[in-house]
């Protein structure tokens, strides 16, 4: 088991890591819509998704691995009217390459944010 750490991704904020590489599986925590310095992007859904897929990026490269690699997503939203705004974000970093995926509306996220988003990929 590896423990994956890139500074081009925001920090664990919690007792965690940003992803855990077992064998030839890379599990990635759940990425809000913090930058890399750890400040937070408080825009629009649109906006905020866009940071979350650029961080799952970073820590899926770190990790030896990419969006292209990755089998599952779990998508965690606020307000499941935004659906369709993060699924056109969402569709933009994953065009020919369609992981499976289940989307969940929660009452509320870390920092108020108003998605989160984790992944498994194979490396």
């Amino acid at each position: 088991m590896k423990i994956v750490s890139t500074t081009n991704a925001p920090a664990a904020i919690g007792p965690y890591s940003q992803a855990i590489v077992v064998n030839d599986m890379v599990f990635t925590s759940g990425q809000i819509a913090l930058k890399p310095d750890g400040s937070f992007l408080d825009g629009d859904v649109e906006a905020q998704t866009t940071q979350v897929l650029e961080n799952l990026q970073a820590v899926l490269s770190e990790a030896g691995s990419s969006l292209q690699k990755v089998v599952k997503t779990t998508i965690f939203l606020a307000n499941m009217d935004d659906f369709a705004k993060v699924n056109s974000v969402y569709g933009s970093f994953f065009k020919e390459h369609k992981p499976a995926r289940s989307t969940v509306g929660v009452k509320t996220l870390p920092k108020n944010a108003l998605v989160e988003i984790e992944a498994i990929a194979v490396k």
